[in-house]
């Protein structure tokens, strides 16, 4: 996640809404129950963490970290994208070039689906030049990625197109994400239904945090932790501070998850999630620390169980 904060979008909820109930909406996807909501798969958390592994080893052989510009940072794409191109997976390569250095985003699409109604998830493969970034943000890259190849072995056909995003530079100020839609057409940005973005969600002291921005997106994450019996929170500590900014502000209705960053878990949060009151949610948040020892396996295995429980829903 950036550190900095920039102002919130301007888009609304309604205006958000609204996008959505025109033309085969994700929100009728919403509301539990649903058959699509049955079908979607368990994500194995111990392949989640075996990817983690792998960026947190091409971490340790590139100097430590896998920041833009790196090779740490190439060698996390070509890792995704192989796993993504055996799957089946349509990939695309996107370059752009930011602080002298060239940068890649990595699209994948699902084949099939209407693709005039694109549900998008993503997030950040970059990490800060201090440390690998397993928690910020190899979790929420390794999640989406094993929630993708689920969709491959599940033969899944949606009715919706089904498309992936790894994004790079973000810790630059969300500089991929930003390049990818500002290339897309306004007729191509209309297609996308929605993005679900997942920055952060296996923090070492975690909590349930859930994007407020769209009110249908939020809903379904909301419906899914309810089933688990978890109490959700709001998520204010990353407003603006990752790549559903730049969808956010292009009109794009988006929500997603998070688990926390530098911000203090209170008491009243300690009590209700567990973890350390008075601690931050993740204390090696863009530090060197920030390894595959940072992690939270049952809040990396909720928000990874979460994002294919969202994915199905709203591409039903």
């Amino acid at each position: 996640m950036k550190l900095s904060v920039p102002g919130r979008a301007t888009a609304t909820a309604v205006t958000a809404a609204a996008t959505l109930l025109v033309g085969g909406s994700i929100a009728g996807a919403a509301p539990a129950p649903h058959p699509a909501v049955a079908a979607a798969p368990d994500i194995p958390v111990a392949n989640v963490k075996a990817h983690l592994t792998q960026l947190q080893s091409i971490a340790t052989a590139n100097g430590g970290n896998r920041a833009h510009g790196r090779a740490g940072y190439k060698a996390s794409l070509d890792y995704v994208k192989a796993k993504l191109d055996a799957a089946g997976f349509t990939t695309t390569i996107q370059q752009f070039t930011s602080s002298g250095r060239t940068g890649y985003n990595l699209i994948a699409d699902w084949p099939g689906g209407d693709t005039n109604h694109v549900v998008m998830s993503g997030s950040h493969l970059d990490s800060v030049t201090a440390g690998p970034g397993i928690n910020d943000n190899g979790s929420g890259s390794a999640a989406v990625l094993e929630t993708a190849l689920a969709v491959s072995r599940a033969g899944y056909q949606p009715t919706k197109h089904l498309r992936f995003a790894w994004w790079g530079a973000e810790e630059l100020g969300m500089v991929g994400s930003r390049y990818y839609v500002n290339n897309l057409s306004s007729t191509n940005r209309a297609k996308i239904s929605g993005y679900l973005n997942f920055d952060m969600i296996g923090s070492p002291n975690p909590g349930y945090f859930v994007y407020d921005d769209d009110p249908a997106i939020e809903k379904t994450f909301k419906d899914y932790y309810a089933g688990l019996g978890i109490a959700t929170e709001i998520e204010t500590e990353g407003d603006g501070r990752s790549d559903h900014a730049p969808f956010k502000n292009a009109g794009v209705p988006v929500g997603g998850l998070f688990s926390g960053a530098d911000y203090t878990k209170t008491a009243a949060q300690a009590a209700k999630w567990g973890g350390t009151s008075g601690q931050a949610f993740d204390r090696c948040y863009h530090s060197s620390c920030d390894t595959t020892s940072n992690l939270n396996d049952t809040a990396l295995d909720r928000n990874s169980d979460a994002i294919a429980y969202a994915v199905w829903a709203l591409s039903s």
